[in-house]
């Protein structure tokens, strides 16, 4: 007789799994020094490369910073604002947005932006709900490239396997590494902790059958040649950022030994520079000395005052002038962002031109990272229905416009294009192009539909009203009937 046995989830990992951890373990780290560099530009945190020459040995400790891989990186996110996922086609997105609201996708997405900037990528991971109810909506997470990464397939553009490693918020045990694993896997998803051996233990298997790794990455900068993504602090920004840190500091040095002028004094006697006691004064205090008494020599010659120019910083200026353009360059941003102004102001029109750079990158961004969202929805229904969904549906993004129009440039547009009959008064494109968010959209429908039912109820009111005060008509033959 032959007894079939259920196949078991194994408690540790395989062979096959543990060396696919080592390799993907060896990106992590390996990538991990040029992230951080990235992270301490962002934040204003990084060691500025001194030279040596102008900088003295007491001033070692100062520490100037210039945020200007900040501002860049933060103008271009500013622009990328996502809004609502919605299917193509115009049918009822409330599925979409019930995993929207579950996951705090619109909040998420911002964080998401900002580390794809900074990092050069990002990452989305798909995965079963945890209320513990089957209707529970799917899990999608943002995850940092310091805690994950992803082993790619250029040719079929997908991802083979992913990584995680995290501290184990909850679950630490005396004596118990803080780390935990998530291998994500085309057929299941792996969470494993280290045991004392120095070994790993599966405390979960989620097997999805899913076909696909439930991870989506958000590649900024992305080439051919490299499809992991780069940041948009690039070496000649950290060089330019540095380079004025190094002159700011050099500021500094000179408001230190040089910002108060020096004065000399020819042909004065010793005691000129002693007190009423006959003891020496302070340099500090000869120099403070509001007025100086000076008696004449034997010859009966007053002694000649004078000072020296005082340092001019003006010459320093200039050339953090000059850094803030090469800077705007580099981000494509207009100088005054930067700090960079002129004594004749700009118009709003040159600053709207001066923009246009800042805002073909942000519509190029727009479409990369919302092809990594479109896909990472698809795979969220996907975990919730059990099954791929229809391929002819097509799911959109809906992002607020990076340009900033003004109001009545965009309601003038919306109404030409209705008044030619290219969209219809009540479309929600209308509303959409004249510059309403999505939730202002949604007001107006719901208003639309509450204005729809009034006139209803009052156009059968008026039938009522009309049928009440109408004469009777009788009947053929009389009232007798036959």
């Amino acid at each position: 007789m032959t007894v079939s046995i259920p196949d078991l989830p194994l408690v540790y990992l395989s062979d096959d799994e543990l060396a696919l951890i080592s390799v993907l373990r060896g990106d992590l780290l390996r990538d991990r020094w040029a992230l951080l560099l990235r992270d301490s530009y962002f934040n204003g945190e990084q060691l500025v490369r001194d030279l040596g020459i102008s900088i003295p040995p007491q001033l070692k400790g100062l520490h100037t910073v210039i945020g200007w891989p900040r501002v860049g990186v933060e103008s271009l996110e500013e622009r990328l604002d996502l809004e609502a996922f919605r299917w193509a086609d115009g049918a009822d997105s409330s599925d979409l947005a019930e995993i929207v609201e579950a996951n705090d996708l619109l909040d998420e997405a911002s964080l998401a932006h900002l580390d794809a900037l900074v990092y050069g990528r990002e990452y989305l991971a798909v995965g079963s709900g945890d209320c513990g109810s089957p209707d529970c909506p799917p899990l999608i997470s943002v995850e940092s490239p310091l805690d994950m990464t992803l082993m790619w397939d250029a040719r079929t553009r997908m991802g083979m396997a992913a990584l995680r490693e995290c501290r184990a918020d909850g679950l630490i045990e005396s004596g118990v590494d803080e780390r935990m694993l998530v291998l994500y896997l085309p057929d299941q998803t792996v969470t494993a902790m280290p045991t004392s051996s120095g070994g790993w233990e599966v405390i979960d298997r989620d097997i999805h059958q899913l076909g696909v790794v439930p991870v989506v990455r958000l590649a900024n900068r992305q080439r051919t040649a490299d499809r992991i993504g780069k940041s948009e602090i690039t070496p000649d920004v950290m060089s330019i950022t540095d380079a004025a840190c190094r002159r700011l500091m050099g500021i500094e040095v000179a408001s230190e030994f040089f910002g108060a002028p020096q004065r000399y004094i020819l042909g004065a006697s010793e005691s000129a520079f002693q007190d009423a006691e006959g003891n020496a004064k302070s340099a500090w205090e000869t120099y403070i000395g509001r007025m100086l008494a000076l008696e004449r020599d034997e010859d009966g010659n007053i002694p000649t005052v004078g000072q020296f120019a005082a340092h001019d910083p003006s010459g320093q200026t200039k050339i953090i002038d000059l850094y803030a353009r090469i800077m705007s360059s580099q981000f494509g941003l207009p100088p005054h962002m930067l700090g960079y102004t002129t004594d004749n102001p700009a118009s709003a029109d040159a600053i709207r031109s001066t923009e246009a750079k800042l805002v073909k990158r942000s519509e190029r961004r727009i479409r990369r990272f919302g092809a990594a969202w479109q896909q990472a929805m698809r795979l969220a229904l996907w975990v919730r229905d059990g099954e791929p969904p229809d391929k002819a549906r097509h799911i959109e993004t809906v992002w607020r416009n990076p340009a900033t129009p003004t109001v009545a440039a965009q309601a003038d547009a919306t109404v030409k294009l209705v008044q030619a009959g290219i969209i219809p008064a009540d479309s929600d494109v209308a509303l959409e192009m004249a510059g309403l968010t999505e939730g202002q959209r949604m007001r107006v429908r719901a208003d639309r539909r509450r204005a729809q039912g009034s006139s209803v109820l009052d156009r059968l009111a008026q039938m009522g009203a009309a049928a009440d005060t109408a004469p009777a008509v009788e009947a053929p033959g009389g009232s007798g009937g036959f």
